[in-house]
């Protein structure tokens, strides 16, 4: 049986093998890649007028039809692949499962309203956006205004698939859970809003994309007034239930996991953080307060030489090796100061930049997804299913606390509290992820006790960050855990790997075979880079 509490960063020397022979990166075999490119084509909803089809009959049809891909996965004969092609055949497996399940469990076109929210203003970090969403999403952020011909045309497109997706969103969406619905209008009333701001910046251009915008808007408003007169009427629970949490953990995370074990962890690290941030305050105590940042000058002043900073410490240091695209990644999201009332993660930037540039390894997922794709073909782009999360966001998670224990943090007093402080929110509001699913609380329960459970008060209850993550949760199993469960991951990996190679251990070598692997399972990043093939690994090929 998996000890969560023991793997967190310990392991057996003893019952470590050699050193593994470094794993070739190529494509996989051609009928894996053949496979793969249907697989993608076939999992994409087909178009009616521009918009994705997701009623009743189309996704019936693709249900019944899933069986016969999985059959032909299984029917892969991949004896004799090297590690590195067996993962890649383990990574469509798990994006197979994850479409089995939501068909099975979460049916999130019948279920959520929010799915239907498909006009983004701003990048997500991750290498596709969190939670599940209608196909065909308009990213606003990635127009340049006032627009060229082009962009003009490709937007006034996906504008006007946002009527049609939402007249179908009334016929589809017949869920009953209440959660989901009274969160739900409130994500279509800030698709509004997201249109409306986009109003403005389309003057001077053609009218007819003005127009096709403003349809967008009254839809989703029409779309939001509906939900919210529904909810009232929904009565039900929103969460999955521990069975089906654990066949996700298992089939589509791939990871060595069940409920139970997951709250033994976060409990563990909730309580973590909370006593070691004891600590560090007590040694602390005589050192002033960390003042938040205060006005223009000095936001610009202060993150920019976070920066420079950081990306010194892991170059001089030899972290890993830094890329000329790495700096210039970061720097394109220091943003602007704004004055008044702050959410969470600006308390935490704002008093000292350093502590969140390390999270900000998200940056750097993606600028080396772009400039840098992955040979494989597999992994050259996001996994579906948000598969890729104990990686992406385990990683920065974990990150923060390594660079704490590497030293980055030495000429920043108090840092470390932030660090902590951290650590204990992630933990708490993983502890109402999973509560939410098993059932034993609302949404508006987890939040309180993520807000009561993160340290300062920062994480309040009047302010926006606590509902918007609990809601990404209830619409997306297993992510809130995923920054957790996969920094415990990362750091038994970093271990093993110490533990193998011993003085021929570097840091820079573990964190660039870290990084060419790809954004994959932290499960089969650790079978591909130490090429041990322990229990956990075993249980989570043999899943079914």
């Amino acid at each position: 049986m998996l000890r969560p509490l023991i793997v967190i960063c310990t392991f057996i020397a003893s019952a470590l093998p050699a050193p593994a022979r470094s794993q070739g990166v190529s494509a996989p075999p051609g009928q894996l890649t053949t496979l793969f490119t249907e697989w993608r084509a076939f999992q994409r909803p087909a178009l009616v007028q521009g918009a994705p089809d997701y009623s009743a009959r189309a996704m019936a049809a693709q249900a019944a039809a899933l069986p016969s891909w999985r059959r032909r996965l299984a029917a892969i004969d991949t004896t004799g692949w090297s590690i590195a092609h067996q993962v890649d055949w383990h990574l469509v497996r798990a994006e197979m499962n994850g479409l089995d399940f939501d068909q099975r469990v979460l049916r999130p076109w019948a279920n959520n309203p929010a799915f239907y929210v498909t006009v983004f203003p701003s990048q997500s970090d991750q290498p596709a956006r969190e939670g599940h969403q209608a196909f065909g999403s308009v990213e606003l952020w990635q127009y340049t205004f006032p627009l060229a011909p082009e962009a003009a045309a490709k937007l006034g497109a996906g504008l006007r698939a946002v009527p049609v997706l939402l007249a179908q969103a009334r016929r589809n969406l017949v869920g009953n859970g209440r959660d989901l619905w009274v969160m739900g209008g409130s994500a279509l009333r800030a698709q509004g809003a997201a249109i409306a701001e986009l109003l403005p910046k389309l003057d001077g251009g053609p009218a007819t994309l003005r127009a096709d915008a403003e349809r967008a808007r009254a839809a989703t408003l029409s779309l939001a007034d509906w939900v919210e007169g529904e909810a009232k009427r929904k009565t039900g629970a929103s969460g999955i239930g521990v069975a089906n949490y654990d066949w996700y953990l298992r089939n589509v995370q791939l990871l060595p996991y069940t409920w139970a074990h997951e709250v033994s962890v976060m409990e563990r690290e909730l309580a973590r953080a909370r006593s070691y941030l004891a600590l560090a305050e007590s040694r602390n105590a005589s050192l002033p307060p960390l003042v938040p940042v205060a006005s223009a000058a000095e936001h610009t002043r202060r993150f920019e030489g976070a920066v420079d900073e950081y990306v010194t410490f892991l170059r001089d240091r030899k972290i890993l090796t830094v890329k000329p695209w790495m700096a210039p990644a970061l720097r394109a999201r220091i943003g602007r100061y704004t004055a008044g009332t702050r959410e969470f993660f600006t308390e935490i930037d704002y008093r000292d930049p350093m502590v969140m540039r390390t999270h900000g390894y998200h940056w750097f997922d993606i600028a080396r997804m772009e400039r840098e794709p992955h040979p494989d073909p597999i992994r050259r782009g996001p996994l579906l299913y948000n598969v890729f999360v104990t990686r992406t966001e385990g990683h920065a998670t974990g990150w923060e606390e390594m660079m704490l224990g590497a030293g980055m943090f030495d000429r920043h007093p108090r840092a470390d509290e932030l660090v902590y402080v951290l650590l204990a929110q992630r933990a708490a509001r993983a502890l109402g992820d999973l509560r939410m699913h098993s059932r034993e609380a609302t949404l508006e329960q987890a939040s309180a006790f993520a807000s009561a459970n993160t340290p300062r008060g920062w994480l309040r209850m009047d302010a926006n960050t606590v509902r918007h993550e609990q809601h990404l949760y209830l619409q997306q199993p297993a992510y809130g855990t995923s920054y957790v469960i996969g920094k415990v991951e990362i750091d038994r990996l970093l271990s093993d790997r110490a533990t193998q190679l011993g003085a021929r251990f570097t840091m820079q070598s573990f964190m660039d075979a870290f990084d060419a692997a790809g954004l994959i399972p932290t499960s089969l990043l650790r079978w591909e880079l130490t090429g041990r093939l322990d229990d956990d690994v075993k249980r989570v090929l043999a899943a079914r």
